[in-house]
């Protein structure tokens, strides 16, 4: 952030430097269950992407200016419900986004998380297909050679779940 930016005077810190606090702590605490489950090397295109992945679920699961708090069994069962295969996450992502810009949400933690939902749907990666596997593949192993483009999400979502499982 610029040394200049500031909530201005409806802001919640009575015109001081806006500091996206939920965001930074949503992003701290994505970091923290991707390294502990240490699955992919820090730094890389699929850390990233599971990063944001983890940061943009925990931080749309709290209410607007809520605390981003990982210590409760429930927040994790309910991060581990939101990025399950089954689950329509982007639409899920959409919807509470929109729903923060509806609220009056314009703040530095909605514009860094927004930017992390367009780098997630935006990017395209080539990686394994793993949606291609049909139900007579089940005790056949994923061939990695046969690789797709996706967004960067759907490599992502996958190890965030799988990370959280892990902690």
């Amino acid at each position: 952030m610029r040394p200049e930016s500031t909530n201005g005077a409806g802001g919640t810190s009575g015109g001081g430097l806006a500091v996206p606090m939920a965001w930074l702590c949503a992003e701290y605490l994505a970091d923290e269950v991707l390294r502990a489950a240490a699955l992919v090397a820090p730094g890389s295109l699929e850390h990233r992407a599971g990063l944001q992945a983890l940061a943009l679920t925990v931080h749309l699961s709290e209410e607007p200016g809520g605390p981003a708090d990982g210590r409760s069994v429930g927040r994790i069962d309910e991060w581990l419900r939101h990025t399950a295969y089954d689950r329509p996450w982007p639409p899920w992502v959409e919807e509470r986004l929109a729903a923060r810009r509806a609220a009056g949400g314009d703040g530095p933690d909605l514009a860094l998380a927004e930017a992390a939902w367009r780098r997630l749907r935006d990017t395209w990666v080539r990686a394994a297909d793993l949606d291609g596997r049909t139900a007579d593949d089940t005790g056949s192993p994923v061939d990695e050679d046969e690789q797709i483009w996706l967004p960067a999400w759907k490599l992502g979502l996958p190890l965030a779940h799988l990370s959280l499982h892990l902690r």
